[in-house]
């Protein structure tokens, strides 16, 4: 790393209507460096990056690179200043291939009338193994949300960067998959590359970036280098505030009646014979690698997939449920983990996410009445905390962490009895995690089922009362909230066992 400087940022704003996502903030980018870009959902980050890769159009301010002034008026034009983006959001063509996605630009860009495929396969297979063994014939489509995000960093990687913006490039992949890319990263630095790196988690940036710069409410707070500063400094940056406790109190008395069941429960390639109980007042965790089941798992209990044997049963009776309205009905609900696939809409405003659940709580006499949808996201809204300019807004122009809310909010408009969340914090900030992790208790105390997916060990040890680990398609073990500890867990998921796990545990 130089001190000279590739990248800067003075006095950019951008303006939403009257909502201003960023005001005359300022960033410096030196060359060879890994620069971590910090602030809660709705900070501005993204917007920035946005602006930096010919997305979006600053209201005011100026940008240089390589010590010139430059405008940057479209994705294609900071691409030929060397500028790439890894969105935090995937943006692949689901119907075209691997590898057709990793050379798109180059595809767009030639001008021969027909296309070698097979020098194309050859190419983008040598750079998708650079992260992980994925065939490059395959259709996007096909693919896991994590492997999709390896793709979206693989494309990045094919352009000629002088400086490579990562937008949370970890919050879908393994460790395994993160540490494979801290690497890469770092062979981009050893080249000169300068990297801007986003994310919400403290660890990758204590031990991968050089300087951290935190972005608060739109507004440029401070930059730090990384050995001047603490995790828990940087947090009170981002929020302006004291966060003293990440996680809310855990359940102090035994756990009440058993509100879901599922007995035996089986589909036909992913989980076999899966058994589970759900008590009121508890937050159980669902925990294991990638890939085992835990998805699938959650997804056939609500009926999203077809299940071939088993049996589901809601406050001790038995639930006949062969599609997701029957699982609604039955007060049963799922949070999905792909936010922008199957999580909202997008391009329809924040009401009508809220009330698409289920219509009849907001319609008279067959008809819509738009002040009781309205009334309903209002009150949901308020509840969460999202940040909007109002319930009419489209949900694409609020931030992740806001657009999740928006998931959640819809999910809690039909009452439910049991919320399955698949990763409900992924992508968002510190602030918004704790917001979230304090609804999930307070729901756990009213009577409300709640069930967690996660990746992060941290929160399935710090919010759980009971974690079950999942390992290729079977429960391997359960571990009280005594038990519970990140090498337990971890233990239980990749099939090592040693005495005090199997004391501590039930395992299958």
């Amino acid at each position: 790393m130089t001190q000279a400087p590739i990248l800067e940022i003075r006095g950019v704003s951008k303006a939403f209507g009257p909502v201003k996502a960023l005001s005359d903030v300022r960033f410096e980018l030196r060359r060879g460096e890994i620069h971590a870009l910090c602030g809660e959902n709705g900070a501005g980050k993204s917007t920035l990056m946005n602006i930096l890769a010919g997305v979006l159009q600053p209201s005011d301010g100026e940008i240089h690179l390589d010590g010139k002034r430059v405008t940057i008026p479209s994705p294609a034009a900071a691409q030929r200043l060397g500028i790439g983006l890894v969105h935090q959001e995937i943006a692949l063509c689901p119907d075209a291939t691997v590898a057709e996605n990793i050379y798109m630009a180059a595809i767009n860009a030639r001008r021969a009338p027909l296309m070698n495929f097979q020098k194309l396969y050859v190419e983008a297979q040598k750079v998708m193994d650079r992260l992980a063994p994925i065939p490059v014939r395959t259709r996007v489509a096909d693919l896991s949300i994590s492997n999709q995000q390896l793709v979206e960093i693989a494309k990045a990687l094919t352009l000629d960067c002088k400086v490579l913006m990562l937008d949370e490039p970890t919050a879908a992949l393994t460790e395994s998959e993160a540490q494979r890319l801290f690497s890469i990263v770092r062979g981009l630095q050893q080249r000169g590359i300068s990297v801007v790196y986003i994310s919400h988690r403290m660890a990758e940036i204590f031990s991968l970036c050089d300087r951290v710069t935190v972005f608060r409410d739109g507004q440029y707070v401070a930059t730090d280098r990384i050995a001047d500063v603490s995790p828990d400094d940087v947090v009170r940056k981002m929020v302006g505030r004291e966060i003293t406790q990440l996680y809310p109190d855990k359940l102090a008395e035994a756990p009440g009646r058993v509100l879901l069941s599922v007995k035996g429960l089986s589909d036909s390639d992913c989980f076999s014979n899966v058994d589970l109980v759900l008590r009121a007042g508890e937050i159980l965790g669902i925990g294991g690698l990638i890939g085992a089941g835990r998805s699938e798992i959650a997804q056939t209990i609500c009926g999203l997939r077809p299940a071939t044997a088993g049996r589901v049963e809601i406050d001790g009776k038995p639930q006949r449920i062969r599609n997701y309205s029957d699982a609604v009905k039955a007060g049963l609900v799922y949070l999905s983990e792909d936010r922008k696939g199957s999580g909202v809409f997008l391009d329809m405003p924040i009401s009508v996410n809220i009330s698409a659940l289920d219509l009849s709580k907001v319609t008279s006499l067959g008809m819509l009445n738009r002040r009781a949808e309205d009334r309903q996201a209002s009150e949901l809204t308020k509840r969460l905390g999202v940040r909007m300019s109002g319930i009419g807004a489209a949900v694409s122009t609020l931030s992740g962490g806001n657009q999740q809310k928006v998931a959640i909010a819809k999910q809690l408009s039909v009452d439910p009895r049991v919320i399955l969340m698949d990763e409900p914090t992924r992508g968002i900030d510190v602030g918004a995690k704790v917001e979230i992790h304090r609804l999930l208790r307070q729901l756990a105390a009213k009577g409300v089922g709640v069930v967690v997916i996660s990746s992060e060990l941290p929160e399935l040890i710090g919010l759980c009362d009971r974690v079950m680990v999942v390992r290729e398609g079977r429960i391997a073990g359960e571990l009280d909230a005594e038990a519970l500890g990140e090498e337990a867990i971890m233990r239980l998921a990749s099939g090592v066992k040693n005495p005090s796990t199997q004391q501590a545990a039930h395992v299958a």
